[in-house]
């Protein structure tokens, strides 16, 4: 996920916070490949990265929504979920598709007679929920927790926002979904005790990085000051690169301590780059680089894990594996994007008829 990450933008349209957002997207997405590739060197990068996912998912999705707000006076809930299906659900498919042909004709696993449950798992955003048919998924797909992390967010936020906002109840929103964030880990604390890293693919573990990545749309004003000082990019991004090398995961701390300071040290630089300050440190062949891997984000997260799971089967060595795993993972995620991802937002991306414009940026 997602990352993610809001919808229907001209890929042509390159303003300093579309690259800003774009690069925070790559790197975000480069930690998780990071961590597959290379976990004993990067322990703590897949946390980081998709903990930034998150916080940016729900900075877009409610930046979005607040200005269609302000534009139609109301949230068009079933134009939001169009969209939402029109830009996920095509790449999913397609991964589907081609997971099933590795299993089919190759099976790396040995887990045939998981497909099945693979497929349910997927198209029903489960993954992250303690449900029969998601324990009987394949291992190589393990990583669907997040997008449906993401799915449930998008499902349930917008409603609260929208009943949030008709009643002009921005405050009474945030402390309630703040107290509900707490309560849930709480309950999931004292169900699992010390086994810590059964809750990490938990909806209950996570949702507070969407909720802080919320809070800092829905209160602008008050975030944007905070991140003109220089010192945010060096400082926010140096604190992340350290949290990515450090075994962070397996701990109550990861969900309590270290998942929301990476949530809000990800909305601060997202607040940077609403100010043209990401840029990718200002080299035109970086911020290229990673607008091209940003925009891929999806497809390239969808992609990579499976593969890296697939390559540990085999009896290549190590630094093969990370070369080979990033290099396909780039190049399925060059497919998805070219061939289905932007044909579809062409097709079906734009609002339906009757709809007021608008544009919005892609999570």
């Amino acid at each position: 996920m997602s990352v993610e990450a809001c919808t229907d933008r001209n890929a042509d349209v390159v303003s300093a916070h579309h690259v800003g957002i774009d690069v925070l997207r790559a790197a975000a997405v480069a930690l998780v490949m990071a961590r597959h590739a290379l976990p004993d060197l990067f322990p703590g990068a897949g946390v980081v990265g998709v903990v930034m996912f998150f916080a940016l998912s729900g900075h877009l999705i409610t930046h979005g929504l607040l200005a269609e707000h302000r534009r139609d006076g109301r949230i068009d809930l079933r134009e939001f979920y169009r969209r939402r299906v029109v830009r996920l659900a095509p790449a999913l498919v397609l991964w589907l598709i081609g997971f099933s042909v590795v299993v089919l004709c190759l099976d790396p696993l040995g887990d045939r007679t998981t497909l099945s449950a693979t497929w349910g798992t997927a198209l029903t955003w489960t993954a992250n929920l303690p449900l029969p048919w998601v324990g009987e998924s394949s291992d190589a797909a393990f990583h669907l927790w997040t997008l449906a992390g993401e799915e449930q967010f998008y499902l349930l936020w917008p409603v609260l926002l929208g009943c949030a906002l008709a009643r002009r109840r921005r405050v009474r929103l945030l402390l309630g979904a703040l107290l509900a964030c707490v309560v849930g880990l709480a309950a999931t604390a004292l169900w699992l005790g010390e086994a810590a890293d059964v809750a990490y693919a938990f909806p209950t573990s996570w949702a507070l990085c969407f909720v802080v990545g919320g809070a800092s749309a829905l209160f602008s004003p008050v975030v944007q000051p905070l991140a003109t000082g220089r010192w945010i990019v060096p400082t926010a991004s140096a604190t992340l690169l350290a949290l990515a090398l450090l075994p962070v995961r397996g701990s109550w701390l990861t969900y309590t301590v270290v998942a929301p300071l990476v949530a809000v040290l990800t909305t601060l630089l997202v607040a940077r780059a609403r100010a043209g300050g990401v840029d990718a440190a200002g080299s035109p062949d970086l911020a290229r680089a990673a607008v091209w891997l940003g925009r891929r984000s999806y497809a390239a997260y969808l992609w990579n894990y499976p593969v890296a799971v697939w390559l540990r089967a085999t009896d290549l060595p190590l630094g093969v594996q990370a070369v080979v795993g990033v290099l396909l993972t780039c190049l399925l995620a060059e497919v998805s994007w070219r061939w289905v991802e932007e044909p579809a937002a062409r097709r079906w991306g734009g609002r339906r008829r009757g709809a007021p414009a608008g544009r919005e940026v892609r999570a």
